[in-house]
């Protein structure tokens, strides 16, 4: 697996507080798309906007199954996440 199929999660906190979670292969690029107002709706007029947590989940799928459950979450286990008192392997092995 190259680089660039290694899937990353990861967490933006906006200016106004608050979370975004989302998934890509080129965090850099992302993030710029974002602040470009090229990525998601929900974070345009919401910079500056800084990537509070970033970490490489292997393929697509897998990607996608951990964000769906991390967007799940509330915004205190997010925090956890953030913080390093929960880990994503904790998070895959819920079911």
């Amino acid at each position: 697996m190259s680089n660039s199929d290694t899937w990353h999660l990861y967490l933006i906190r906006c200016a106004d507080g608050s979370l975004y979670t989302g998934i890509t292969t080129d965090i850099c690029r992302r993030l710029r798309e974002h602040e470009e107002g090229r990525g998601a709706r929900r974070l345009r007029g919401r910079a500056p906007l800084a990537v509070v947590f970033n970490e490489a989940v292997g393929d697509r799928s897998h990607a996608l199954r951990l964000e769906h459950r991390v967007k799940r979450l509330r915004r205190s286990q997010k925090e956890l996440l953030i913080s390093g008192a929960l880990g994503l392997t904790d998070l895959a092995k819920e079911r």
